[in-house]
């Protein structure tokens, strides 16, 4: 089923950068690293993954199937890496690891393997891990897979993207929540994580229908908001707004990311 679910979200992708929305309106849109050295994590991106860069007004965007990577220059060193902070790591599916982890030593970035030949962790400029894991039978060659947090309590986490963003229950190593361009992921750890704010993957974003019907209905919900709908479209095409799951991971919702 999990195989079936990457193979219609893979076509869906190729027609379209973000997913289709769910029910709730919401797909997984972006990844923001606010990053001392914004050209090496951009040349890294493009080298090892096949990323095609883009603009939204100043925005830096990287496109891959089902996903944006956006680039910004940090005013001060991030405070740390991924891992140590709520989001331990993202994963990337290829269809060809060999050829990825060729591309990963030629650009000199740190290979770990996990499980040969299918599964690794590669670490990116400025201490961010990426996953690489093989699945031949996707329709693009890379495809965004996976946003994977460490958290104390992994099920509290799922419930709370199952009813704030309509993610759907899935367990894959842990408990899991599907959203429409891939999934996000729980780890358990012993202690809280450091909050992404402020760190190399300052925080991930979601794409959504309608923003303003989805912050009120967050709000009711009592999720506090970071930062109140922003209606940037004359700037950067984008109506957005930011608020913190409850183990500390900043999220960007967005809204017009999709047409870029």
């Amino acid at each position: 089923m999990r195989t079936l679910c990457l193979l219609a979200v893979s076509a869906a992708t190729l027609l379209a950068q973000t997913a289709p929305p769910n029910e709730a309106g919401i797909s997984l849109g972006h990844i923001h690293f606010v990053v001392s050295d914004p050209e090496a994590t951009k040349k890294a991106w493009v080298d090892v993954f096949g990323a095609t860069p883009a603009k939204a007004g100043n925005l830096d965007l990287l496109k891959l199937p089902g996903m944006f990577i956006i680039v910004s220059k940090a005013n001060t060193p991030p405070a740390g890496a991924t891992m140590g902070s709520s989001v331990h790591h993202i994963g990337i599916a290829v269809k060809d690891y060999a050829a990825t982890k060729a591309k990963a030593d030629a650009d000199g970035l740190m290979w770990r393997e996990l499980t040969k030949d299918v599964q690794a962790f590669c670490t990116f400029p400025e201490g961010v891990t990426v996953e690489v894991m093989e699945v031949k039978d996707q329709a693009a060659p890379v495809q965004f897979h996976h946003i994977h947090e460490s958290v104390p309590d992994p099920e509290a986490a799922r419930a709370w993207y199952v009813k704030e963003f309509g993610g759907k229950e899935f367990t894959r190593r842990g408990p899991s929540a599907l959203i429409p361009g891939g999934e996000v992921d729980f780890l358990r750890s012993q202690t809280p994580q450091a909050p992404t704010k402020g760190r190399s993957l300052d925080h991930i974003g979601f794409e959504v229908k309608d923003l303003e019907a989805t912050l009120k209905k967050l709000e009711a919900n009592g999720v506090p908001i970071n930062m109140p709908l922003r209606d940037m479209t004359k700037q950067i095409g984008l109506k957005i707004a930011f608020i913190t799951d409850p183990n500390g991971t900043y999220i960007e919702l967005t809204e017009g990311l999709n047409k870029y």
